[in-house]
């Protein structure tokens, strides 16, 4: 019996060891197989980063630069230069938002046209100083001592290119899609108004006013008394001819929209002038107003608040310094604090927006994880030339798409027209009144104002509603900076509460985050080679959306339409159909089940090829 234990000791030490040596051999293949996965994946990245295709992809102008020909060119010379005259004024105005001397604004307004035209996806886009960027500055970057100030904004600029360019490298531009529309539009409509009530020292020619929303309202309130009249004159006056000429760009002509119409050779060129003065308005009324004081300051009539030296040149070129006076590195950093994080993801916000709604107007595509490398690049950049961050504006973005812009070029020459301004106008800028400047910011910063979403938003969902109040009176009252940052909280928490909240029967709403996801994906069907003619979309599993998806289902039917798609939306549940048909979305059409939606698009399709797609959510 001894014997047998022994033996049978030796047997089970023997397969032990045969099962250890089996692990460690499969060990030894795994780690093999992982090296050459490892290997292979290596080489394949870097034969894709090296591949022609990803060259043209990273770098856009390579692309349309190869068929660039004379027609382009005059279409982005006449462009560049209409967006450089709405470019100037709006500069200068706002590097006073900024907090920032004049010139900041110019010094602001030309690099990223230069950068972008290398590095951007859209034809229309247009970078530099907008409203909501120079109040972020002004609120990051405040200093009562201006070389702060400017160091700040500078560190701020470089930090926020860096930011952005390692958030679209690694494709983190869907992080944009966890702010919902309510958010951004109350913020918007918050900046707009803190913007606006900040200038109103500046109609009233009084000084020494806060820049705190509600201290700002009190102080203003408190030296109505000491108002200086010819300024208050001169802003009136300013709104008034600004409100006017900017109606001449939204005439409409007789027999403009009939391609039949032959117009007469100086009826379009007079429609042309026209056009041009509605769009040049602010450089009109800016240049007016200056001459105007000039001409009183040489007769010895000194009765405005003008807006003083401002230096003329080009920016010294270097990087931005992170240190100045008294104050580190590390109090530059503290100083800024949340901004690095705040300012980045406004400006993609807003560049991206922007970008895809002109790409959707005029039937192009944007590349949104490229445009995050543009605008980094053009902000890393831009820093070296003492600007501010930049990023898309929608009103020059606007002019440009109007001016029929043919490339990214347009904005070479609106660069190159801000080039020539620094060396040769700015001097003359001593005469303008601050009064006129600040009728250019009003009028530039009420259109960013949307009341119309709350009836909408109390019709399709009230909670957003509550979200969109709250931020707004946040932003006003605790800072601009914080509201924000609430707004986003308030609604990944409404997001993220039926997760924790699960109903016994599982279901789920269609909300902010996915609508992004839903369009490419759709839109995505619509391109394959098969092109169906038809997309129906079972909604069974929805249990709600939001104001954020109700404008998504709007773009998602707009872009199918100008491709010829037509979109169904079927087995909705009584709660949804109730927030679709409360929201009056045009060309939209709801069926009972999948077999109606069918049977509705049956007759569009029986006479083609092509058969409809289901995609179900």
């Amino acid at each position: 019996p001894a014997s047998n234990g022994s033996v049978n000791a030796e047997e089970a030490i023997a397969v032990s060891n045969e099962k250890q040596e089996a692990k460690e051999k499969q060990e030894d293949l795994d780690k093999m197989a992982l090296t050459v996965r490892v290997r292979q994946q290596v080489k394949d990245g870097c034969r894709n980063c090296c591949s022609v295709r990803t060259l043209k992809k990273k770098l856009p102008i390579i692309q349309w630069l190869p068929k660039y020909r004379c027609r382009e060119f005059q279409c982005d010379l006449i462009a560049g230069l209409t967006v450089g005259l709405t470019v100037i004024p709006q500069g200068l105005a706002y590097a006073v938002v900024a907090g920032l001397p004049p010139q900041y604004g110019l010094y602001s307004a030309f690099m990223g046209c230069f950068v972008y035209m290398f590095l951007g996806t859209s034809k229309d886009i247009t970078l530099g100083p907008t409203a909501i960027m120079s109040l972020m500055v002004g609120t990051f970057a405040a200093s009562t001592e201006p070389e702060i100030a400017i160091t700040l904004a500078l560190v701020l600029t470089l930090m926020t290119g860096l930011v952005q360019l390692i958030m679209g490298l690694l494709n983190l531009g869907i992080l944009v899609n966890y702010i919902s529309y309510p958010v951004i539009n109350s913020f918007t409509s918050a900046a707009a108004v803190t913007i606006g009530a900040g200038q109103i020292k500046n109609i009233l020619g009084l000084k020494d006013i806060p820049r705190e929303f509600l201290h700002m309202i009190y102080e203003t309130c408190k030296h109505i008394p000491d108002t200086k009249v010819w300024d208050l004159v001169m802003g009136i006056v300013s709104i008034v001819i600004l409100f006017l000429l900017k109606k001449l760009r939204t005439i409409k002509w007789a027999g403009e929209d009939d391609p039949e119409t032959v117009v007469p050779l100086p009826k379009r060129v007079g429609r042309k002038l026209v056009w041009l003065c509605g769009t040049a308005a602010n450089a009109i009324v800016v240049i007016t107003a200056g001459a105007l004081a000039a001409i009183l300051v040489e007769n010895g009539i000194d009765v405005f608040s003008l807006t003083g030296n401002i230096t003329s040149g080009l920016p010294p070129f270097g990087p931005p310094p992170f240190s100045v006076g008294n104050m580190t590195t590390g109090d530059v950093f503290s100083h800024i604090g949340a901004g690095f994080i705040i300012v980045p993801i406004l400006g993609l916000v807003e560049a991206i927006a922007i970008g895809k709604a002109f790409a959707r107007v005029n039937n192009y595509k944007i590349d949104a994880t490229q445009e995050l490398i543009a605008i980094g690049a053009a902000n890393i950049v831009s820093s070296f030339v003492h600007s501010y961050p930049v990023t898309g504006s929608f009103s020059r973005t606007a002019v440009n798409s109007q001016s029929n812009v043919r490339t990214p070029a347009g904005g070479l020459f609106t660069g190159a027209l801000i080039l020539l301004s620094l060396q040769v106008l700015v001097p003359y800028c001593y005469y303008i009144p601050k009064s006129a400047l600040a009728a250019v910011i009003i009028m530039a910063v009420i259109q960013m104002i949307d009341i119309r979403i709350l009836r909408i938003l109390w019709r399709i969902n009230k909670w957003d509603l509550v979200i969109h109040i709250i931020t707004f009176i946040c932003s006003l009252t605790v800072g601009i900076e914080y509201g924000i940052l609430i707004g986003i909280g308030l609604s990944l928490l409404l997001l993220l509460y039926p997760m924790a909240r699960p109903k016994l029967k599982p279901d789920h709403g269609l909300f902010f985050p996915a609508i992004e996801y839903l369009e490419s994906k759709v839109l995505g069907f619509a391109t394959t080679e098969e092109k169906p003619r038809a997309a129906i979309i079972d909604m069974s599993h929805i249990s709600g959306v939001d104001y954020t998806t109700i404008m998504g289902i709007k773009s998602l039917l707009a872009d199918g339409t100008k491709r010829g798609v037509r979109i169904v939306f079927c087995e909705c549940s009584p709660h949804v159909t109730s927030e679709l048909v409360q929201a009056d979305i045009k060309s939209l059409t709801l069926c009972g089940t999948v077999a109606e939606a069918m049977q509705e698009v049956g007759s569009q399709a029986q006479d083609e090829e092509e058969q409809p797609f289901i995609a179900t959510l």
